[in-house]
């Protein structure tokens, strides 16, 4: 059986969503580069993604929608346009590539798909994928499709019986929840923080993305406290998700990596090492058949590079070294973060890849949380 396979491509490296943006920052490209000057990254184990077409695109996504994201690319829509379908308002610019980008990391999401199904491959990589707000008839969220939702689609389609989809991003994955909230052949679980977007901070028990909230019963939230540790999410991979990925027993498990609930991303309070989200995705292999894993949130630049690279890492066996070599130290000192939630890099994160663990003691919310995620 091949090894784990790494879907790229150079795309990720010339678009940009426009400047101010929280994703104006490199990500794909970076940790790509960061993985080929460790020695990770060859002809063998990298895939380029293909684009997803129109067609396969409308496997999920309503077409209407689909031909206004294609046609911005050339001209600026219309204010109704716009509205109707959040392109160019909500956080969600007009940018030349706005429908190819994504629509290249829907081809990769499919892609894995195809590469699962051969048998001759356990483990994929699709790093730029991930994108988990997108709505059918709309573009939520910073994304304007919605690739998880697509790749799982293809592989109930392509023999799988039963997929896990786990979502450790900071935001509550709802795109992908609410597609399959009908669907028990989906178990979707997604830990994210309390009373981030997308979910009302006022929301009552048994809202989206609540504890209380089991979406017909396939559906798992663990909305998480602020300032979350190590110990705590080490806490709840081993005491609830992992029990449940085995309970569910799927063909297939789809993690969603996204890297905005580490200690140094603008965009959440959780306070994450990357070193937890490598012991999640190292166990994730270790319970899978099958596993895609693929990117997500994650807004600084030093952060998200040094994070995903080194879930390429974990998945194929590679040893992290202490100290980055010259090459890799040149790419994320070359980095500029103009964002204004930017700042000066900390020296850890220009030599090292591995943050320091942030171990604490379990507050009395994370077993709560965990009871009553279980049932108890």
């Amino acid at each position: 059986m091949a090894g784990p396979i790494f879907i790229g491509h150079e795309i990720y490296r010339a678009s940009t969503y426009g400047p101010g943006h929280p994703l104006a920052i490199p990500r794909v490209s970076l940790a790509t580069d960061l993985a080929r000057a460790l020695g990770w990254l060859t002809a063998d184990n990298y895939r380029q993604s293909p684009q997803a077409t129109l067609q396969e695109l409308a496997d999920f996504h309503d077409m209407d929608y689909l031909r206004a994201l294609a046609a911005a690319e050339q001209t600026i829509p219309p204010p109704e346009i716009q509205h109707r379908f959040s392109l160019g308002v909500d956080g969600n610019p007009l940018f030349a590539e706005m429908y190819r980008r994504p629509a290249t990391a829907c081809g990769g999401g499919l892609l894995a798909a195809e590469l699962l199904r051969t048998d001759q491959t356990r483990v994929v990589y699709n790093i730029a994928g991930g994108q988990h707000h997108g709505m059918a008839d709309r573009a939520s969220g910073f994304c304007y499709l919605n690739e998880p939702v697509l790749t799982l689609r293809r592989l109930l389609t392509s023999g799988a019986r039963r997929i896990f989809y786990l979502d450790i991003d900071a935001h509550f994955g709802d795109g992908v929840q609410t597609a399959f909230h009908d669907d028990p052949r989906v178990f979707t679980l997604s830990m994210h923080e309390q009373a981030r977007w997308p979910q009302n901070r006022d929301a009552k028990p048994g809202s989206p993305g609540t504890v209380g909230d089991r979406a017909g019963g396939a559906a798992l939230n663990l909305p998480l406290p602020k300032a979350l540790n190590d110990c705590e999410f080490a806490y709840l991979m081993d005491h609830v998700v992992l029990p449940t990925i085995s309970q569910f027993n799927p063909d297939v498990v789809y993690l969603q990596c996204g890297c905005d609930a580490l200690a140094d991303d603008p965009q959440s309070k959780l306070m994450l090492s990357n070193q937890a989200l490598w012991s999640a995705v190292r166990k994730v292999k270790k319970a899978a058949h099958r596993l895609i894993v693929s990117g997500g949130g994650g807004y600084n630049p030093y952060a998200v590079g040094r994070c995903w690279a080194g879930v390429w890492a974990i998945l194929n066996g590679f040893d992290i070294p202490r100290e980055l070599p010259p090459a890799a130290r040149y790419l994320l000192s070359a980095i500029r973060w103009h964002h204004r939630r930017g700042r000066q890099p900390k020296p850890d994160w220009l030599t090292t890849l591995g943050d320091r663990p942030n171990s604490g003691a379990i507050r009395d919310d994370i077993y709560v949380l965990a009871d009553l995620s279980l049932g108890n």
